[in-house]
């Protein structure tokens, strides 16, 4: 009797359990699922909430807009306020430096002022992505990216150079090859031929074009433009500038006076529809001539330079603000901004494309390119010394010498 009572308890006791279980395996299957299927979801919480300002130009605002709405879509998992505010990349390290804590997130900026952000501890290294972005885009721009072998932005553009725009109906293919033959055609039309010598960026492709060095050493600029080649480049300036046919402004003179006064003018893509929609069929582009410099003629050099987008270290949102870097200045992002700015990419893939390679300014630059110098090794020491030379040849200031001006630029630089 004990024996089989203690059957009966034993199943009953089995009956029990199994019950529970699969009470249990009930209870459990009725809980949403957080990770299979449509048919369940997870339970609704908020999405995080983020604030970045972005800078750029102010030609390229609405551009801006554009691609940042539609990074937003590309991330519907957070909640982005994202500011825009116009500040152009010529300017972005001074406004920086007045205040980094009330700068951009993210923000645009020329390569040359890479080693003073850095310097200022202002750029955030990029460590997300780095090898796909290294891998995606030129050498060239890499480089201009990166200091003591850290990448501290991502390429954007590689069209920050110059060459030379011209009138085919007064200056010929074979006119633009010497500043000589342009000035020649120019004057025998009456018109003028266009370049900014007061400008740094411009000047220096006479003084680089024959040899001159411009190069960074234990953090100082070193400069040779006050050699003995680098007189004979002044005087070679100074007799340009003194020519009846040159002409000097802002871009508001050389886009407004082609097809009227001007015959041919040096400057960059960004004035190219400009150019274009004044000349028509006769509209032209080719690297900078040669000029002659004491009886010889040598090949006008440039800056190669690039734009290039930056993480202010201060950032409170240091991986979202990474994203967008990289999202503004992505394949898809860069092909949109040559369709619409004709600005000439970094990216490889988009630079090979059809459309790039049949662009005339791009194909002038391109070539100019062979003869370019980085404009990464130009320190902001450099600009206002080599301003001063340009302004006093434009003025036909010649109360010193040329070596005695040169002397006092260099010395100036290199302070």
């Amino acid at each position: 009797m004990l024996k089989k009572s203690r059957k009966v308890m034993s199943l009953v006791l089995s009956t029990l359990v199994v019950g529970s279980l699969f009470a249990g395996c009930k209870a459990k299957t009725d809980e949403p699922s957080k990770t299979e299927g449509n048919e369940t979801k997870a339970p609704t919480t908020e999405k995080q909430k983020v604030s970045l300002k972005v800078w750029g130009s102010q030609e390229d605002q609405a551009l801006l807009g554009k691609m940042i709405e539609s990074f937003k879509a590309a991330h519907p998992d957070k909640e982005y306020t994202i500011e825009l505010g116009v500040v152009s990349e010529a300017d972005a390290k001074t406004r920086y430096l007045e205040d980094p804590a009330a700068a951009a997130d993210v923000f645009s900026f020329a390569n040359d002022q890479l080693y003073d952000l850095v310097n200022a501890g202002g750029l955030y290294e990029v460590t997300r992505n780095k090898d796909a972005i290294i891998a995606a885009n030129s050498e060239g721009s890499i480089e201009a990216a990166t200091a003591d072998g850290k990448l501290y932005a991502y390429p954007m553009t590689a069209d920050n150079g110059y060459f030379m725009y011209y009138d085919k109906s007064v200056v010929s293919d074979e006119d633009v090859k010497t500043l000589d033959g342009i000035l020649a055609a120019a004057d025998k039309a009456g018109k003028k031929v266009f370049m900014d010598v007061s400008n740094g960026w411009y000047i220096a492709s006479f003084f680089l074009g024959a040899g001159g060095t411009l190069t960074m050493k234990d953090g100082k600029q070193v400069i040779d433009w006050n050699n003995e080649t680098g007189v004979k480049v002044g005087e070679a300036i100074k007799a340009f500038t003194a020519h009846k046919a040159f002409l000097t402004g802002d871009d508001a003179v050389l886009t407004g006076g082609f097809g009227d006064t001007i015959a041919a003018g040096v400057s960059g893509t960004w004035n190219a529809e400009a150019i274009k929609s004044k000349l028509g069929d006769n509209f032209g582009a080719a690297k900078l001539p040669t000029f002659t410099v004491d009886g010889k003629q040598v090949q006008m050099g440039s800056f190669a330079g690039y734009k290039l987008v930056g993480v202010n270290s201060q950032t409170k949102s240091p991986v979202d603000a990474m994203d967008l870097a990289e999202w503004l200045t992505n394949e898809e992002n860069q092909a949109l901004r040559f369709k619409e700015r004709a600005m000439g990419p970094s990216n490889k893939k988009v630079a090979e494309s059809a459309e790039v390679k049949a662009n005339l300014p791009l194909a002038a630059l391109s070539e100019q390119s062979k003869y370019a110098t980085s404009q990464k090794d130009v320190s902001g020491s450099y600009w206002a010394p080599a301003e001063a030379f340009g302004t006093a040849m434009e003025a036909k200031d010649y109360s010193k010498s040329i070596k005695e001006q040169l002397d006092a630029m260099v010395q100036q630089i290199q302070q």
